[in-house]
């Protein structure tokens, strides 16, 4: 049995703060919530908040849960989504979770599989 393996597993509440970082090591932003398929229990999107200062006029933006690794030498998570394509992203309606075109939509901008496939 081995012991030294790093813990596999994290808690939602831990991955919550988590920093993201572009691929040439630009802090984005930071995760703010997961948000899971109540069906499936797979982990659809992380809330990602970033611009803003001091937590004024933070923007938010769904990042589908693909896109992200975990870097054990960042200390967070790296994507390949651009600070660009985040700015340029397609605004959230209201309803957004509700609208599976809207998130087809989405998943496609970013070039991911969506979570319910």
């Amino acid at each position: 049995m081995e012991h030294n393996r790093p813990d596999p597993q994290i808690s939602s509440k831990d991955v919550n703060g988590t920093r993201v970082f572009s691929p040439d090591g630009e802090k984005l932003g930071h995760v703010e919530e997961l948000m899971i398929d109540k069906q499936s229990g797979k982990v659809a999107y992380a809330l990602m908040g970033f611009g803003g200062f001091l937590g004024m006029g933070e923007d938010y933006h769904p990042i589908p849960w693909s896109k992200l690794r975990y870097d054990t030498s960042l200390d967070g998570y790296v994507t390949d989504i651009t600070r660009e394509q985040l700015e340029g992203a397609p605004r959230r309606q209201d309803d957004w979770r509700r609208d599976r075109t809207w998130e087809e939509g989405y998943f496609s901008y970013y070039g991911a599989t969506p979570y319910w496939i």
